[in-house]
């Protein structure tokens, strides 16, 4: 009789190394938000693979970076805390690139705040490097994290998955799984759809509008057992943001709600009447009470 597995994983690392990608991949289903800017992911997430042996339950972060308002306070917070009570540290690094300084800082905050936990190195982006420069480049991160393993992969296009998969269930301890079959995370749907419509945001809007953008979902309400209601605010911190996101007659707010509406139906199974306006909350992200509306108040 083979043994059951179960390993919580937290996977960490800077902002936009493609952290939630791996975490959707081997779920079968989006469960968190994926852009090409950075801070995409804005709050701790779990993402539950339940395989016949093992279950991997994976603790999804905000990218670590230099804080300079309070939200990106709360986002390094999220972080930090889960490092805390988990099996096994997954650091994700953009392999396409040297080391940074904040990769640098990472490396100085697993050293202090979880020196015991067993953690893996992960290079992402491996076909973006080039073969000359592969070896020198596992070096520079290697020299961050000493004696860990080191997996190689190319999340966007799932080389490597199936090799870090086996390599995460057998770091896991032996124990029962934790979570139901069915389940594979532990936001409310309402919340993720918060985060897809944010998502939409930031691949239709690029550099115009790039973090002063939040998601407030008003209304969710199941119509019948085929569809859902939605109604959702996007606010912004400038007037002059408010116009670029609504676009010229509307344009931009109906590819946005579009985009966003196409991304919710596949993850809820049934059709999605989506509602958008925009508001404006000036410097929302200094704004202590606006940030716990938003759901990013700092925990004490």
């Amino acid at each position: 009789m083979n043994e059951h597995r179960t390993g919580y994983i937290s996977i960490i690392g800077r902002p936009n190394v493609g952290k939630s990608t791996p975490l959707n991949a081997p779920l079968g289903q989006k469960i968190a938000a994926v852009s090409p800017r950075p801070q995409t992911t804005r709050r701790r997430q779990l993402g539950i693979l339940t395989l016949k042996d093992a279950q991997l339950i994976f603790v999804d972060t905000p990218g670590l970076h230099n804080a300079k308002h309070r939200l990106g306070e709360f986002l390094n917070q999220e972080a930090q805390e889960a490092l805390e009570g988990v099996d096994l540290i997954l650091w994700l690094v953009d392999a396409s690139t040297p080391p940074t300084e904040e990769d640098a800082n990472i490396s100085a905050l697993l050293r202090e705040v979880a020196p015991q936990t067993p953690r893996m190195l992960v290079l992402n982006k491996m076909d973006l490097v080039k073969a000359d420069g592969l070896s020198a480049r596992v070096d520079e991160y290697a020299r961050l994290l000493e004696g860990a393993p080191i997996m190689k992969i190319s999340a966007s296009n799932r080389l490597g998955l199936g090799e870090l998969l086996e390599a995460l269930i057998q770091s896991s301890p032996e124990r029962e799984a934790e979570y139901p079959e069915e389940q594979i995370t532990d936001l409310y749907e309402r919340d993720i759809a918060a985060d897809l419509i944010r998502e939409a945001c930031l691949i239709k809007l690029r550099d115009e509008v790039p973090h002063g953008l939040a998601v407030r979902i008003d209304e969710f309400k199941e119509r019948d057992n085929s569809m859902a209601y939605i109604a959702a605010t996007i606010f912004v911190e400038r007037e002059s943001q408010k116009g670029i996101v609504i676009g010229e007659g509307g344009k931009m707010l109906k590819s946005i709600g579009s985009a966003a509406r196409k991304e919710i139906e596949e993850m809820g199974g049934r059709k999605v009447f989506l509602e958008l306006r925009v508001k404006v909350s000036k410097d929302w992200r200094n704004d202590p009470n606006m940030l716990r509306q938003f759901g990013y108040g700092k925990r004490k």
